[in-house]
């Protein structure tokens, strides 16, 4: 998928964020960057680390690198996602943004607190081209 320079919206979730140009046509499948998982990775943690969460600290960073660099060529970013305090993945991409890469935080537009799990692909893209249709001349 072609996103440079355009308007795009990403939907994220913990374990996988899905992205579309807003030019996308019905049926058009998104990008999907998703978390590395468990299961491909050899891997030895102690079971109190796995029970306090520290696996998963693991993928943060890489699963946060491969959103940055599929978002980076587009034009404007709206982030789309659902979460409160640390599970609030959408949270964790702009700070890693703003931390590591900068120039493409500056191209968020805006990010939308929307219960991505709970819609579907085409209520997802309706809310994101809600949302510039009422700021694009803002």
């Amino acid at each position: 998928m072609d996103i440079a320079g355009k308007l795009i919206v990403a939907a994220i979730t913990h374990d996988e964020t899905r992205i579309w140009a807003t030019d996308a046509h019905r049926g058009d499948k998104p990008e999907i960057v998703a978390r590395p998982s468990l299961e491909h990775v050899h891997h030895h943690v102690r079971q109190a680390q796995a029970n306090h969460n520290h696996e998963s600290n693991r993928f943060e960073v890489p699963y946060l690198e491969g959103i940055a660099t599929a978002i980076a060529p587009a034009g404007q970013i709206l982030l789309v996602g659902h979460g409160k305090g640390k599970s609030n993945s959408m949270l964790k991409v702009i700070q890693f943004l703003e931390r590591h890469h900068p120039k493409t935080a500056e191209k968020v537009v805006a990010a939308l607190d929307i219960n991505v799990p709970a819609l579907t692909e085409p209520q997802i893209l309706a809310a994101a081209r809600e949302w510039f249709e009422d700021h694009k001349n803002g």
